[in-house]
């Protein structure tokens, strides 16, 4: 099932139980954030949040962890609430097959129904906003998708931007915002400022679930996110034309805001409570200029909380981490079996391959380091072999403990990039990055005592498909 916008999520959310409503008067601070928080540590069947009766804010509609479980992330695609992770992640890269799916472009997007423009933009009059960590300097857009062009090339349709980055409200009709450099609109930003001129932007807020995931997907720079969506979702996405901006926008949205990137200015932003689980510092960042809002009467303001894993964040960005690898380094590693790339948005991935011959993982692991992602992201990469799962940790571990010589099979690289967030840096943006080759050696690295290794029974898969039809039995 494709869904065109927020609303028509949360519905199905509600009628599998994966939304729950919260009638009693909260704070915005600090139950909010400290509900979504919680929700996070329920585990995988953890449910959306509805809040509708917050004390101060008038009409106010807050979805918090909309994508915070598995189950709710299956649901995001169309698939059963207890489809497992293993099976969600095959499913993505199967999909990931039908890029790309052009759009459809339609009118009457609901976001029309409400305008402001000009000194009238007043954003606190719109949403309902609120601090989502003790520590942050302020109020947050952290779920937002926002959409840039390439300032040489503003026709081609694949270089424009649907990106994830993080804003913060630094005044009515104010934003700073944090493009990190090795995304797509650091490098719009860049083009434009090196001309003079200020860089047109639209942000959207309240999408639909599939838009989210691909917002944060590392794809191609030339790539579409809108076609992305249509794969993913099996169905063309519905876009729209932002009145101001042109550009284009998801039909569905709940918030539509267009400015511009002002040239060259920069305000202290931050600190922030960060997918990495830590603070990061404020800093100097650029300054967004809103001239206009559009929005629907009464619109949901969808938030996402983020602190030590896991959180909505990890569920919204692991599979489209791990596809987006696997078939990066499939497509000159065809020896690459799965990867693994959950954990802290892939700072650290799991990948397990077939070698073509002694030192063969090794360069997988180098090449996962150079992929759109793993320029900013992957600091620490561990190869195992074609037989071991990388989703399925005490595999991973055994293969760690029993395969690993530190001499010969751990190579640290030093002086790589990395996202500034990442709170290991020194200094920041810099870092030293880590391959563990837990593979077994192949000719004509001939070391170690690996020729008798155990496998599993062959009646052994059987076994274990009866073992859990009889557990659901016994459990009801």
């Amino acid at each position: 099932m494709a869904y065109d916008d927020l609303r028509g999520f949360l519905s199905t959310l509600e009628k599998e139980g994966q939304l729950l409503r919260i009638t009693e008067e909260v704070l915005p601070e600090p139950d909010l954030a400290a509900a979504a928080n919680a929700a996070g540590r329920i585990g995988e069947g953890a449910p959306a949040l509805w809040f509708d009766n917050v004390k101060g804010f008038t009409d106010a509609r807050i979805a918090l962890n909309v994508h915070g479980s598995w189950a709710n992330h299956a649901l995001a695609l169309g698939l059963p609430k207890h489809t497992p992770v293993k099976e969600q992640v095959e499913e993505f890269a199967r999909r990931w097959d039908a890029f790309p799916v052009a759009p459809e472009r339609r009118e009457d997007a609901p976001w029309r129904e409400n305008t402001q423009e000009g000194d009238d933009v007043d954003l606190f009059s719109v949403l309902p906003l609120f601090r989502l960590n003790d520590g942050d300097g302020g109020f947050y857009l952290d779920k937002a998708a926002v959409v840039s062009r390439d300032p040489d090339d503003p026709e081609h349709f694949g270089k424009q931007n649907v990106g994830t980055y993080r804003l913060q409200v630094i005044g009515r009709n104010r934003l700073a915002i944090q493009p990190v450099p090795v995304h797509d609109i650091a490098l719009h930003l860049r083009t434009a400022e090196e001309r003079g001129e200020d860089l047109a932007i639209a942000i959207t807020l309240g999408n639909d679930p599939v838009m989210a995931i691909v917002a944060g997907m590392p794809m191609g720079y030339d790539q579409s996110e809108y076609e992305m969506a249509g794969a993913l979702r099996g169905a063309p996405a519905p876009i729209a034309t932002a009145p101001l901006t042109g550009f284009d926008v998801p039909w569905g949205s709940e918030v539509v805001i267009e400015g511009v990137i002002e040239s060259r200015k920069r305000q202290i932003e931050g600190p922030f409570g960060e997918f990495t689980g830590h603070y990061s510092g404020g800093r100097r960042m650029p300054v967004v200029r809103i001239d206009r809002v559009s929005y629907r009467t009464n619109p949901v303001f969808e938030s996402l909380y983020l602190g030590m894993p896991w959180t909505e964040c990890d569920y919204l960005v692991g599979p489209n981490t791990c596809v987006p690898l696997l078939k990066q380094l499939r497509a000159e590693f065809p020896e690459v079996q799965a990867v693994n790339a959950m954990y802290t948005h892939g700072l650290l991935a799991v990948i397990s391959t077939r070698k073509r011959y002694g030192g063969f993982a090794k360069a997988v692991a180098m090449r996962a380091m150079t992929t759109p992602h793993g320029l900013g992201y992957i600091t620490t990469v561990i190869v195992v072999d074609e037989d071991v799962d990388p989703f399925d940790l005490p595999q991973v571990m055994w293969a760690m403990s029993s395969k690993v010589n530190p001499a010969d099979d751990v190579v640290v690289l030093p002086n790589l990039s990395v996202v500034e967030l990442a709170p290991a840096a020194q200094p920041a943006g810099l870092t030293s990055k880590m391959i563990i080759d837990a593979t077994t050696p192949v000719h004509p690295d001939t070391r170690g005592n690996f020729s008798t290794p155990t496998k599993d029974l062959p009646e052994a898969k059987d076994w274990a498909a009866k073992l859990q039809r009889l557990l659901s039995e016994a459990r009801g």
